[in-house]
C-alpha cells in the first residue's frame, strides 16, 4: 500500500485495473485506492507482470506499507517465480508531523519475485545518535520502508561525524553489500588527506653560462622585425584648381585644396579590402564556442592618410567685409563702410599648387599592406583628376 500523502497510514482499495497475469506498461492505472480525503489513481512506473493480487477489490482499512500486490518484470517466466515471503510493516513511532514528506512510493510494485530483499545484521555495538532531520534521500527511504526511528538509532552512519547516508540505509535494507558504505567512506577519507611527508625542495641548478646553447635556447626571442614599404604614387591638381577657380568666378565661393584633399581621402578609404592576418586567440575561442561569423568581412573602414611633401599653403585675402555685431554698434565702435579699417579683411587658408600641379601622395605602411596602399591612392587619383566635383 503507497503513502500518497505524507499524513497517509492506511487506506481502501477500491478496485483493480488488471487481474492476475496480465500485463501492464509504463504509465497504466493498476489500481483505485481511497482515502478520508479522495479517491485516487496508482499508476505502474515501469512495464511489467501481475504475478499475484493479495488485498482484492473493497479491501478497507490496509496500513501503508503492507503487501497488496507481487509483480514480476515484464518478459519473466511468471510460472518458474517464486513467490518473496511477507513482510510485515514495521509501525513508526515518529509523528506523521516530523516524517520527511515524500511522494506516493511504488510498494505495490516491489522487485521481482523470487528476489527477496533481506535485512541486514545492525551492529554491535547498541544503537547511534544521529541528528535529525535527516537528510532527504536517507528520509524517503525511512518512510518508504517504513523503519521506526529505533530500528534508525541501529543503523551506523558513515558520513562525516557519523551522518546517516542513504547507502547506510540500504545496507541495513540488504540492498546493497553491508560492508560498502564503510569501505567508499574509508576511501574517500584516504583521498582527503594531502601527504606532504615524501616533498623535498628540489636543488638549485647552477646557471648557464651566457654563451652557452642551453642559455640562448632560454632566452626570450625578439618580435619579429615589421618590414615596411614605401607606396608612391604621382597625382595631378590641375582639377581641382581649374574647379576652384570657376567657383570662385562664378558663384564667389572658395574651397581650399585641403578639402578637396581631405574629401578624397575619405572616399579612398571607404570599402578597401581586408588584409590578410592570422586570427587572434579571442577570434579563435568565440570559433571554438561557435559565436564566429560565418563569413569573413570582406571589407573594412580604412584609415591611411597619405603624406604629401611638395604641396604647401599661403594666406590669401577675403574681399568681403566681416559681419558688425551687435554690442559694437550700439557702443559705436563699427567703423563706417568708407573707412579702411572697415575695408580690413579677414585671413583665411588656400592652396598653392606648385608649376605644373603634379604632387606626389605617398604611404608607408607594412609589406602585406602593399597592395591595399596601391588602391586607396588609386582611389585618390580618381577622385582628385578625374572627378573632384563629386566631392563637394
Amino acid at each position: 500500500m503507497p503513502a500518497l500523502s505524507p499524513t497517509m497510514t492506511e487506506g481502501n482499495i477500491a478496485s483493480w485495473k488488471v487481474k492476475e497475469g496480465d500485463s501492464f506498461s509504463a504509465g497504466d492505472v493498476l489500481l483505485e485506492i481511497e482515502t478520508d480525503k479522495a479517491t485516487m489513481d496508482v499508476e505502474a512506473q515501469e512495464d511489467g507482470i501481475m504475478v499475484k493480487i493479495v488485498s482484492q477489490d473493497g479491501s478497507k482499512g490496509v496500513q501503508v506499507g503492507t503487501r497488496i500486490a507481487v509483480v514480476a518484470d515484464a518478459g519473466d517466466d511468471v510460472s518458474a517465480l517464486e513467490l518473496p515471503p511477507d513482510e510485515k510493516p514495521q509501525q513508526a513511532t515518529q509523528s506523521p508531523s516530523s516524517q520527511p514528506a515524500a511522494p506516493a512510493s511504488r510498494q505495490e510494485e516491489p522487485k521481482s519475485a523470487g528476489q527477496p530483499a533481506k535485512r541486514s545484521d545492525t551492529a554491535a555495538g547498541g544503537t547511534y545518535e544521529h541528528s535529525y532531520p535527516l537528510l532527504p534521500s536517507v528520509g524517503l527511504l525511512v518512510h518508504e520502508h517504513g523503519i521506526s526511528k529505533e530500528d534508525v538509532s541501529k543503523i551506523k552512519g558513515t558520513g562525516p561525524n557519523g551522518r546517516l547516508l542513504k547507502g547506510d540505509v540500504l545496507a541495513f535494507l540488504g540492498a546493497i553489500n553491508a560492508d560498502r558504505p564503510a569501505t567508499v567512506s574509508s576511501h574517500l577519507t584516504k583521498l582527503a588527506h594531502l601527504d606532504l611527508s615524501n616533498i623535498k625542495v628540489a636543488e638549485k641548478k647552477a646557471a648557464p653560462a651566457p654563451n652557452s646553447p642551453e642559455a640562448a635556447s632560454k632566452a626570450p626571442k625578439a618580435a619579429p622585425k615589421l618590414e615596411k614599404v614605401l607606396v608612391e604614387l604621382p597625382i595631378s591638381l590641375e582639377t581641382v584648381a581649374q574647379l576652384q577657380r570657376r567657383l570662385q568666378d562664378s558663384a564667389d565661393v572658395s574651397v581650399s585644396t585641403a578639402t578637396f584633399i581631405s574629401k578624397a581621402t575619405a572616399f579612398a578609404n571607404s570599402r578597401l579590402p581586408v588584409v590578410p592576418r592570422p586570427p587572434t586567440t579571442n577570434e579563435l575561442f568565440d570559433e571554438v564556442l561557435g559565436l564566429g561569423k560565418a563569413k569573413a568581412a570582406k571589407f573594412s573602414q580604412g584609415a591611411y592618410i597619405p603624406s604629401i611633401p611638395d604641396l604647401s599653403f599661403a594666406v590669401s585675402r577675403r574681399t568681403s567685409a566681416p559681419k558688425s555685431d551687435i554690442i559694437d554698434i550700439l557702443a559705436g565702435s563699427v567703423k563706417k563702410p568708407g573707412s579702411p579699417s572697415a575695408q580690413r579683411p579677414a585671413p583665411r587658408l588656400v592652396a598653392r599648387l606648385a608649376g605644373d600641379g603634379i604632387h606626389t601622395f605617398s604611404l608607408l605602411v607594412p609589406k602585406e599592406e602593399k597592395a591595399r596602399a596601391e588602391l586607396f591612392l588609386e582611389r585618390c587619383k580618381l577622385a582628385l583628376e578625374e572627378v573632384p566635383e563629386t566631392l563637394i
